[in-house]
């Protein structure tokens, strides 16, 4: 399967890139494209003249919907590996989705998918409990929170109808039994962290998933586009990867 690799000039882009340079899951280079190309690098999916089956979005949220109307022309699958979109944006992804399979994660690890469903399960399992959740990136990162806090802060929303998300704390509150704390770090060159903290008066239970590499992303999203190949228009995520 030939994938084409949309900010591949860009650190996941390279990674990615580097991941299908080795074959990684079958998978082999069919283009790179990126926005500040040159030479062997389109600068968009719409001038790329070679062959592909997918594509794999590591850019800037702020370029999905030109890249989806190209995708929609070239009736490609796309694999969305960006956050921070806008409403706007956000719209454009289900639109699109009715044409061509999309699939769209905040994340592409799988040990994140699992952390967010067990994150659900204590929050059922704890009706009592605080849960705040604390996510940690490098200092280049530029939405906060990060896509994952908050997929799993509404993962936990759905077994808690009532939550609120509060961003950060400050000033003299006392914090509401309905709150769902999150917080943001941004510092040095960290890959990502992401920490569920579930407290009650008699015991804690803390849930944390640590990227070592950001080769684990580029991985995921690899396995991602595999399985968005074969997959008819509509809008995927983890869970529908993961049979659940």
């Amino acid at each position: 399967m030939k994938v084409a690799v949309f900010g591949a000039l860009g650190h996941m882009g390279k990674e990615v890139c580097a991941a299908l340079e080795k074959n990684y899951g079958g998978c082999t280079l069919g283009a790179k494209i990126d926005a500040f190309g040159e030479n062997d690098v389109y600068t968009s999916l719409a001038s790329c003249t070679e062959e592909i089956d997918v594509v794999v979005d590591f850019s800037h949220h702020s370029a999905i919907i030109g890249l989806l109307e190209d995708a929609k022309a070239k009736k490609l699958p796309v694999v969305i590996a960006t956050t921070g979109h806008t409403e706007a944006e956000q719209a454009a992804i289900q639109s699109a989705a009715k044409e061509i399979p999309v699939f769209c994660a905040a994340n592409m690890s799988v040990g994140v998918a699992l952390l967010v469903k067990l994150a659900k399960e204590a929050a059922r399992a704890m009706p009592d409990a605080d849960i705040e959740i604390i996510e940690k990136h490098h200092n280049r990162k530029l939405d906060a929170p990060s896509g994952t806090a908050l997929m799993i802060a509404n993962a936990i929303k759905d077994v808690r109808n009532e939550a609120q998300f509060v961003f950060g704390r400050g000033g003299q509150a006392k914090r509401q039994e309905s709150e769902i704390g999150i917080h943001a770090v941004r510092m040095g060159n960290v890959v990502g962290e992401h920490e569920v903290i579930l407290c009650t008066a008699s015991q804690t239970i803390t849930l944390k998933h640590e990227a070592h590499s950001r080769a684990l992303f580029a991985e995921g999203a690899l396995v991602a586009a595999d399985f968005i190949a074969k997959q008819s228009a509509g809008l995927y995520t983890m869970k529908d990867m993961l049979g659940e």
